[in-house]
Formats: structure tokens, C-alpha cells, sequence
């Protein structure tokens, strides 16, 4: 199997490039659901009554694998934040018996056990390894590709890969992608930033939007597909810093792996 270096870019929305016609087509693409589910949180289980302050929506329909391996105790979640306080999704998935990472290079110590399910790891999941000649001299040197994590962590699958990273998730999605990790996930939720290119992004508008909107097809094109879509009206409505296009600065979309029964 070759390496890829780089994403397939989609051709252009329009036969020269727009930022109105790219805007358009990717806000389109983000807010309309791929397949139907019907269960989409955890209130759809016995015993659950309390809601998350954000809809981290998780599809629990019995077409797919989620919501028997939570029945079997089997599932696993990792979740990827910066000094986010709100773990109630979290908590919910680890009483719910489910085996939870949570990957925060706030949190004070290497690794921390929380309950019979719930683990805290002091280290930011990026889109790069460190380099071990700098490694060695920087503090951030916990930084690292979550390919790499799963290796240490003898994880082949994750149920769920829950991310609020605050702007990297286009370059981490990008290396899940490139490096063949997203096959091993069952769903992702993820919050996505838009109100600036991100992390490590770099071009004109309407090829930044190109490149947010040829992600996603890559995700379509390894079977995932959108089934929820929540658009934050508390962020500001910005749009690559323009108050354009009615579009929220953030929205979290959820995906299912359609390959995973």
C-alpha cells in the first residue's frame, strides 16, 4: 500500500474558483444528513435521564455496531480536548460501561484512573509525531498522532472518537485519513472550527473551504456518513472571519463508519 502525502482535492464548486459557490456547496454538504438515525443519544437507554450541555450525538440505532458493544460492555471512546470542563458525554459513556480515554495536555498528571472505566491522559493527539531531537528539549513532547497512541496502547478499534481540539481538527482529520486510522473507528463527532482556516491551513478562502469540503468527501468515500449536524448559534457567526453565508463560527457533526456492523 503507497503512502499518501496529500488529500484528493474535489474539483472546484464553480468553473473558477468562488469563495460564494465553495461556501455554499460545503455548508450544504455539512448540514445535510447522509443516512437517518433514529436513537441518537444515550437518554435512549434504560436508566439515562440526564442530558449533555452539548449534543455529542452518537448514533445508537441496532443497524449498527455502537450500541451492542455498549450492551456487551465492549465499546470504546476516546475523546480528544483542550481544558474543556463539560466531560458529561464522557462520564455518560463510562457509566454506561464503555471504556473511556480522555486525551488533555491540561490534565496534571501522565495518566490519571477515574472509576472502573474512565482514564485521563496528559497528552495532545496531533497530526504530527514529535521530532525526537527536539522532543527531548521541548515540554509539549507530549504530543502525538493518534495512529501512534493506538499502537502504545495495543487498541485496534475505537467505537467512538469524540474530538473538540479548538481548530486542529482539519489537520488531525486529515492524518486519520491519510494514514488509513479513521478505518478503525466506528463513529466520529467532531466539532469543527470555521471562523478561521486552522491550524496549519494555509491558502485563499475559497481554497481553504475546498480543502474543509474535500476532507469530508475522503470521509463519504471510506463509507462514513453524516447523520447529525448541530449548528452553535452561541459561537459567533463567523465565516473564515466574514459575518457571511448565515453560518455559525462552529458546528459538531457526527459521522457513522456504515462498514462497521
Amino acid at each position: 500500500q503507497t503512502v499518501r502525502w496529500h488529500i484528493e482535492l474535489q474539483p472546484w464548486a464553480s468553473p473558477t474558483p468562488s469563495l460564494n459557490y465553495e461556501a455554499s456547496r460545503f455548508l450544504k454538504y455539512i448540514s445535510t444528513s447522509q443516512i437517518s438515525c433514529e436513537h441518537m443519544n444515550l437518554n435512549s437507554l434504560k436508566g439515562y435521564s440526564e442530558t449533555t450541555k452539548k449534543p455529542w450525538s452518537i448514533c445508537l440505532d441496532e443497524r449498527f455496531s455502537l450500541i451492542h458493544r455498549i450492551r456487551s460492555k465492549k465499546c470504546r471512546l476516546y475523546s480528544l480536548g483542550l481544558g474543556n470542563d463539560d466531560n458529561q458525554f464522557e462520564l455518560s459513556m463510562a457509566i454506561s460501561g464503555c471504556e473511556v480515554h480522555r486525551f488533555d495536555p491540561s490534565i496534571k498528571s501522565a495518566h490519571i484512573q477515574e472509576g472502573r472505566h474512565l482514564w485521563y491522559h496528559r497528552l495532545s493527539i496531533d497530526w504530527r509525531d514529535p521530532n525526537p531531537a527536539i522532543a527531548a528539549h521541548k515540554l509539549h513532547s507530549n504530543t502525538k498522532k493518534l495512529g501512534t497512541v493506538l499502537n502504545e496502547f495495543g487498541h485496534q478499534k475505537i467505537d467512538v472518537l469524540k474530538a473538540d481540539v479548538e481548530s486542529a481538527e482539519w489537520k488531525i482529520l486529515e492524518n486519520l485519513i491519510l494514514e488509513d486510522v479513521v478505518e478503525q473507528i466506528g463513529q466520529l463527532v467532531f466539532e469543527v472550527h470555521i471562523h478561521w482556516p486552522g491550524f496549519e491551513v494555509s491558502g485563499n478562502d475559497s481554497t481553504v473551504v475546498r480543502y474543509w469540503y474535500s476532507l469530508l468527501r475522503e470521509l463519504e468515500l471510506k463509507d462514513f456518513r453524516l447523520f447529525h449536524t448541530y449548528k452553535d448559534l452561541s459561537k459567533p457567526q463567523m465565516f473564515l472571519k466574514k459575518e457571511a453565508f448565515n453560518a455559525s463560527s462552529c458546528y459538531t457533526l457526527s459521522w457513522v463508519n456504515t462498514r462497521w456492523k
